[in-house]
């Protein structure tokens, strides 16, 4: 599965803000700006699981979806913060069996792990953002450019987020150029992301609302690799001891 990464990766990322959320609806369970994220995060969610389950109803992923909005009785009133905790519990079982697939999927002999992405805090995304990363180049060698930009765009939208908000930065909902600005802002990096071309900027508009490429994308080779060498040079930003 050629975009396994890229599934891996959006994922983490929704389990991520799925904690966040849940966090804030605790302290603020009826405020309008929180439930008008979670909104937003649900239709991301039911996105993915989709596009995940194949669009079949009768797929375990759909079913455990869908039960997590059942109610527990009839006179049970099941709240945000709930809903989001069955839902983040979905995703956790959709990233597991991905993760297990793609095992499966792997040569028997590892390679000796990559110290790439020793820096980032979330432990628990080096794994994917080191697939993701992977695919990226290789993409740019198959010529698959619209992929290759994507995924580097993916990649350096996880770091940022992570650097952000071990920082003390909430950003959910924020816009990857968002995202940028602040890191830039913060100092946490340089202004190696003047260089991101147009495409690199809208990279979430190719995708279509499963998160696959859009139909007849078109990404030239050299936006790709000025995608590829940008993410790069935030890599040696955020690396401690720089």
């Amino acid at each position: 599965m050629e975009q396994l990464p890229i599934s891996l990766h959006r994922l983490d990322h929704l389990i991520r803000e799925g904690g966040q959320l849940r966090a804030s609806l605790a302290a603020e369970p009826a405020s309008p700006l929180h439930l008008e994220q979670m909104r937003v995060w649900q239709r991301e969610c039911g996105a993915t699981i989709g596009r995940l389950s194949g669009g079949s109803k009768a797929h375990w992923l759909s079913r455990a979806y869908s039960g997590a909005y059942l109610l527990g009785g009839a006179t049970t009133e099941v709240s945000a913060g709930e809903i989001v905790m069955r839902i983040l519990n979905v995703l956790e079982q959709a990233l597991a069996s991905l993760q297990r697939a793609g095992q499966e999927g792997f040569d028997e002999t590892p390679a000796a792990p990559s110290r790439r992405f020793a820096f980032v805090h979330e432990k628990t995304l080096r794994p994917s953002l080191e697939q993701t990363y992977a695919e990226s180049r290789q993409a740019q060698e198959r010529g698959e450019f619209a992929l290759a930009l994507v995924a580097a765009c993916s990649v350096l939208e996880a770091v940022l987020t992570d650097a952000l908000e071990h920082a003390g930065t909430a950003t959910l909902g924020w816009s990857f150029e968002a995202r940028v600005a602040c890191a830039e802002k913060a100092r946490l990096i340089s202004n190696g992301c003047a260089r991101l071309p147009e495409a690199a900027r809208r990279y979430r508009s190719l995708l279509d609302e499963q998160g696959e490429l859009r139909p007849g994308v078109s990404v030239s080779e050299g936006d790709a690799r000025v995608a590829g060498q940008v993410l790069n040079v935030v890599l040696r930003d955020l690396e401690p001891g720089r």
